[in-house]
């Protein structure tokens, strides 16, 4: 899928999106006007975190975009409102001549045991049945299978991608051990778990940042609403706020 066959699935017209934005509202104003004509709806500005989180919650609006609110402020809104303990979040990246696919684990911190990574997959899988794919799920290591045994933070990784590949198969997820090979698993697959948070935000930022791909937005995983973390750095949220409309309940034809 590519990020102009989403815009053409969504049914717009109904939606009511929320999307944050800091003290300096111009660039989100500018996205929203921007998205007007592509009639997805009503897109309100938020300037409270709380607010924003709340408001979703309540099922005032049908999808949420970060924009550029203060992530922490963003964040801890979430967890308060929705019950969580940590967010997890995916990202939507598009290679440039390629096919989207969802990235986790992007934050740094995340995506350091198995269970983790495998709550990523299966919930990053449910994110794309949503959008209507049927997912393919590769899960990365630090490494090849001859690897073994080179380094123990390589082979605790490889162990890692074994057990949660055999998991995602029990519950009926296409998922495939993609080992290091990720020029490999960008072209196969739908969902890419990577080793840990650090290499999956390196991947990030190696191909939004230095290769030229579009990085849509971060849905949140584990809230029952669809939220769409964004970056400040982000020139334009029109695509985030169309991911959010094709995301949300109502959103898809």
């Amino acid at each position: 899928m590519t990020s102009d066959l989403l815009l053409s699935q969504i049914r717009g017209g109904r939606l009511r999106i929320g999307i944050g934005t800091a003290e300096d509202d111009r660039k989100v104003r500018l996205s929203c006007d921007q998205a007007e004509p592509l009639g997805l709806g009503e897109v309100v500005i938020y300037h409270d975190a709380q607010q924003l989180a709340e408001d979703l919650r309540d099922g005032k609006l049908d999808a949420a975009v970060r924009g550029d609110m203060d992530s922490n402020e963003a964040m801890a809104a979430l967890r308060q409102v929705f019950g969580v303990k940590r967010v997890l979040r995916a990202a939507f990246l598009e290679p440039p001549q390629g096919t989207m696919f969802l990235l986790a684990p992007v934050g740094i911190d995340e995506g350091w045991t198995a269970e983790e990574k495998f709550e990523m997959a299966w919930r990053g899988a449910e994110i794309l049945r949503r959008l209507g794919v049927t997912p393919v799920v590769g899960i990365m290591s630090g490494g090849r299978s001859s690897d073994m045994g080179r380094m123990a933070a390589v082979d605790r990784t490889l162990e890692d991608a074994a057990v949660v590949v055999k998991r995602l198969r029990e519950v009926g997820i296409d998922a495939r051990d993609v080992q290091i090979l990720i020029e490999s698993a960008v072209r196969e697959c739908d969902v890419i778990i990577a080793p840990d948070g650090i290499s999956g935000n390196l991947i990030f930022r190696t191909l939004h940042f230095l290769g030229g791909g579009k990085a849509l937005g971060a849905p949140v995983l584990n809230i029952p609403r669809t939220y769409i973390d964004t970056s400040r750095a982000k020139e334009s949220y029109v695509d985030s706020i169309v991911l959010a409309a094709a995301l949300s309940k109502d959103g898809m034809r």
